[in-house]
C-alpha cells in the first residue's frame, strides 16, 4: 500500500476552515483566497478519499470523518509546533526561581515541570510553592524571577493565564443540612476565599463559625477531607476525599476565579520568557 502523507499545511487550512465556518475567513486567517482554501480542502479530501465537509450554498459542517480528523489534526499541529518552537528558538541557560501558588494545577505541575526540563536542560528550575501573600514579598524584593498566584494576590500589572470556578466543597462523607450552622475551613485573613465566604454568608443571613484556620492549600484540603467542614476552592483543587457541596445546603453562589502570571517587565530573562510561552502553551492545549 502506498503510504499517505497528511500535509501540515492542508491539516492547518482544515482546522482553520472547521473552526471559522468559513471558506472566506479561514483564508483570510492564514492568508490564502478562497479558492486556494477550496483547492488545498479538495486535495485533502481525495488524497485520504473522503469527504470532510458537508457543504450546501448556505452551510458548512463536518461529516462524522471530519469530526474525527479534527481531533487528530489538532494534536498534530501541536506536536509540530511544539517541535518547531524547540528547535528554533535560543538556546536559553541559567537559573529560573518560580513562584506558584499551591492549587495551581497539582495533579498536572509535575508532568509539565518534567517536560520542561527535558526541553530545556540548559535552565535550572527552583520553584516555591505557598500562598500568594507570601510570594508577592519575596517577587518584590527580587528572590523570584516569575509568579502565578491568584489575581486578588497583587494589584500590580499581570496577565491571566486562566480561569476556573470558585467551589464550595466538603469532605466526601460529611453530612450537612441546611439548618446546621456553617462550620467552615479557612486560609487567615486577607485570604480573598475567606473573605467570600464570611461575607456571602452574612449576606444570606446564615449563621458560620470558622473551625480550623489553615496555612496552605493542602492543609485546608485535609481539613475539609477529616469533616471538620465546608471552605471555598478552586475547582482544581477538588481532590480525592473531597466533592462539591450539594445544592440543597443553598450556600452562596460563587464567581470565576483568575489565575495571572507576574514578572518584572523591566528586566529582560531569555530562560523566564521561554518557561512563559512553555507554560502558556501546554494551558492552551489543556483547554
Amino acid at each position: 500500500m502506498i503510504p499517505i502523507d497528511l500535509d501540515i499545511d492542508m491539516l492547518r487550512c482544515f482546522r482553520e476552515v472547521a473552526q471559522t465556518g468559513s471558506f472566506t475567513k479561514a483564508g483570510q486567517a492564514i492568508g490564502l483566497t478562497q479558492s486556494g482554501v477550496s483547492v488545498k480542502i479538495r486535495r485533502l479530501e481525495e488524497r485520504l478519499d473522503t469527504q470532510v465537509f458537508n457543504r450546501t450554498s448556505k452551510s458548512l459542517a463536518l461529516t462524522p470523518e471530519g469530526e474525527i480528523l479534527l481531533d487528530y489534526a489538532g494534536r498534530i499541529l501541536a506536536v509540530h509546533n511544539e517541535a518547531v518552537s524547540l528547535l528554533t528558538k535560543p538556546k536559553a541557560s541559567g537559573t529560573l526561581r518560580i513562584g506558584l501558588i499551591d492549587y495551581f494545577l497539582p495533579e498536572l505541575l509535575p508532568k509539565l515541570l518534567g517536560r520542561f526540563r527535558k526541553q530545556y536542560p540548559n535552565i535550572h528550575l527552583e520553584v516555591w510553592t505557598d500562598v500568594g501573600t507570601n510570594l508577592i514579598p519575596l517577587f518584590e524584593k527580587g528572590e523570584l524571577d516569575v509568579v502565578v498566584t491568584g489575581k486578588d494576590a497583587y494589584q500590580g500589572s499581570c496577565r491571566v493565564l486562566m480561569q476556573e470556578p470558585l467551589i464550595w466543597v466538603i469532605g466526601k462523607d460529611a453530612e450537612v443540612t441546611l439548618h446546621d450552622v456553617v462550620h467552615l475551613v479557612l486560609l487567615p485573613s486577607p485570604c480573598v476565599f475567606r473573605k467570600m465566604a464570611t461575607e456571602g454568608l452574612e449576606k444570606a443571613n446564615r449563621k458560620w463559625e470558622v473551625l480550623y484556620t489553615g496555612s496552605s492549600i493542602a492543609n485546608i484540603q485535609t481539613a475539609v477531607q477529616a469533616g471538620m467542614g465546608l471552605s471555598i476552592l478552586p475547582q482544581g483543587a477538588l481532590k480525592e476525599g473531597l466533592r462539591k457541596a450539594p445544592s440543597h445546603l443553598q450556600l452562596p453562589e460563587l464567581p470565576m476565579y483568575s489565575i495571572v502570571l507576574i514578572k518584572n517587565e523591566e528586566k529582560s530573562s531569555d530562560a523566564r520568557d521561554v518557561f512563559i510561552s512553555y507554560l502558556e502553551a501546554e494551558l492552551n492545549n489543556l483547554s
